[in-house]
């Protein structure tokens, strides 16, 4: 069975920095491209950031450039989400996805697997 566990989540000030993972088991990591999306609520689930299958390739949405680092480990069969500098409206539930229908890279219908997501709390 695909499992993907995340974890690192937690509550922090405006400011500071988290470092998100992700723990893959059931298929060959190294196949696939993953992501990192949230979810705040209310609101849809959106892109974050996504990283080709041996990391040579990654994207960013706009509202993280230059603040969010996603990276990943084939050896450890693990996808990390570094975040620095939060601010509030980072607030959200994030997921770690994996890849597997084809289409865009940062569309949520384009991945069929997901984690249980992890909670970051922003406050001012």
């Amino acid at each position: 069975q695909v499992q993907l566990v995340e974890s690192g989540g937690g509550l922090v000030q405006a400011g500071g920095s988290l470092r998100l993972s992700c723990a893959a088991s059931g298929f060959t990591f190294s196949n696939y491209p993953m992501a990192w999306f949230r979810q705040a609520p209310g609101k849809e689930r959106e892109f974050v950031a996504g990283i080709s299958s041996f990391g040579s390739s990654r994207n960013y949405a706009e509202s993280v450039k230059g603040r969010f680092t996603i990276s990943r480990d084939n050896a450890k069969k693990a996808v990390y989400l570094q975040m620095n500098s939060l601010k509030p409206e980072d607030t959200a539930v994030y997921y770690c996805a994996r890849r597997d229908v084809v289409g865009s890279s940062n569309a949520v219908g384009s991945y069929s697997s997901w984690g249980q997501g992890t909670q970051v709390t922003v406050s001012s």
